[in-house]
């Protein structure tokens, strides 16, 4: 008796600790937030989106349509409305701004359909990542409609617009409107031509989710090709208890409590700001794609054939969960997964973790392995060239090729990361050679700033992250070998 009573205090003493500390924690966070940056028109105004029961019964003209009214509200509500402080000239929402995306001849906020030149051979739909826009895709879409697809860039809802906008959204309205475009494609390839499914980050999970429920339910357009980069299959279980960091907002003078960052909003086509919210339905989604995955587990043989690109070192996304919780579980030869290694001839090789230089080693399964594995990683024989190494699924045998120059890493490149993944180093906004031709008002890929800490108003690590990729024209390369040859239909 006297021992449960012992115990009993120490649970007691357990759980008193443990409110302190989450108390402590609220105050400190409470604390972090009254000292820190104040909301702006574009995190309190919430364009209202379509609910997902009119998703599920509009078409594609009436989603456009429903998308002008959302751009049109924001111009009356935000732009239209700036204090005279935030109408700065990198300020995208100040209309006189240089880098406001209704000046640019395409605005890359919004949905749009890239035609071939001649008769559709298919149709491809492209699903961005969190806080993106169809921007993130757009490299994608040319390829697919100079390869005779009809390419469709979806605006999940929620972006595009202003940062508030995700506040209030859920995944399964991100579901709906994926479902939307996918009955547009099919409409636009007839019975006959593919479908092929791309997807970014968050867009990737949607991708995978969508395609599990097609399986489950004939009545939804089952993609022919499914082509994930950096998909969202697993994230930070932190992201399970974002929540927590919104209590505090329940407080008179404290919504700001639903942000997990509050930046200036210079990126014409991406949010710099991240609420809560956004964090909490990423995960719920991620949930969602491993939940479908395990139900349908002795279905997956109806799964499209994948492709996968993904960096070993990801600060957003899990690469082990899109081995373990999608490639190894897909039947033999359905997928192919290719992995971009560090830089191991970067001059500033000696200043990666040891984590980091292992991160291959420790993440790829050993071989034979059910999926085709690709690694592209710095050359043993010549560290100016990448390599890649080819281990067909099933396989143990390495093939291996140099990739034609350019395609490697700079000197003081360590690493790709996880932005950096659908944009060639020309891109006009992230690139880090950008084509001049190309204006958006600022140029995010280049900038080399030195000074000192403490200084910007944004994280030098924001600025420090690379935001192009090298090796895209090897993916896009890859990407058009899963497309039809000249003349032919169907799905390879």
């Amino acid at each position: 008796m006297r021992f449960v009573t012992v115990l009993a205090r120490f649970a007691v003493r357990i759980v008193v600790v443990a409110l302190v500390l989450v108390l402590a924690g609220l105050a400190f966070r409470a604390f972090d937030i009254w000292r820190g940056p104040q909301l702006s028109l574009w995190h309190t105004y919430a364009p209202a989106e379509l609910s997902i029961a009119e998703l599920d019964r509009s078409d594609w003209a009436a989603y456009l349509a429903a998308e002008e009214r959302l751009f049109t509200a924001v111009q009356a509500n935000v732009s239209d409305k700036l204090p005279e402080a935030e109408r700065t000239p990198l300020n995208r929402y100040f209309t006189d701004a240089r880098n406001y995306p209704g000046r640019f001849p395409a605005d890359w906020n919004r949905s749009f359909v890239i035609q071939p030149s001649g008769a559709p051979q298919g149709v491809a739909v492209l699903l961005h990542g969190l806080t993106d826009s169809p921007y993130s895709l757009r490299h994608f879409a040319r390829l697919y409609a100079d390869r005779g697809f009809v390419a469709l860039g979806l605006r999940l809802p929620g972006h595009g617009t202003v940062p508030g906008a995700l506040t209030d959204i859920k995944w399964e309205d991100w579901s709906a409107a994926v479902r939307l475009a996918l009955r547009e494609a099919r409409q636009l390839a007839g019975p006959d031509k593919p479908v092929h499914l791309v997807g970014y980050s968050n867009g990737g999970a949607l991708a995978v989710l969508h395609t599990l429920e097609a399986i489950a339910e004939p009545a939804l357009v089952k993609p022919d090709q499914v082509v994930l980069v950096s998909p969202m299959i697993g994230i930070t279980p932190f992201a399970r208890f974002a929540g927590l960091a919104a209590l505090p907002a329940y407080l008179p003078g404290f919504a700001a409590a639903r942000w997990l960052d509050l930046m200036p909003e210079f990126n014409p086509f991406k949010y710099n700001s991240f609420p809560v919210n956004a964090a909490q339905q990423s995960y719920a989604l991620t949930q969602a794609v491993q939940a479908r995955m395990t139900a349908l587990s002795g279905r997956l043989a109806d799964f499209p054939a994948v492709l996968s690109f993904q960096s070993v070192v990801d600060h957003t996304v899990s690469t082990q969960a899109v081995i373990n919780g999608l490639h190894m579980r897909l039947p033999s030869g359905r997928s192919e997964l290719v992995l971009f290694d560090v830089n191991r001839g970067a001059t500033l090789d000696f200043l990666l973790t040891e984590e980091a230089k292992g991160a291959l080693r420790r993440l790829l399964p050993a071989a034979p392995r059910p999926f085709r594995s690709v690694v592209v990683a710095t050359s043993a024989a010549d560290t100016a060239q990448a390599e890649v190494q080819v281990v067909e699924a099933g396989g143990t045998s390495i093939a291996r090729q140099l990739l034609p120059a350019p395609q490697a890493y700079p000197p003081t490149v360590y690493s790709l990361s996880h932005v950096a993944m659908p944009f060639p180093v020309s891109d006009g906004l992230y690139g880090i050679a950008p084509d001049p031709a190309e204006d958006f008002g600022i140029r995010l890929g280049d900038l080399v700033a030195r000074g000192e800490r403490g200084t910007f108003t944004v994280s030098e690590e924001v600025l420090m992250r690379i935001a192009s990729n090298p090796f895209l024209p090897f993916m896009l390369d890859r990407v058009g070998q899963t497309l039809p040859a000249a003349g032919q239909s169907g799905a390879r």
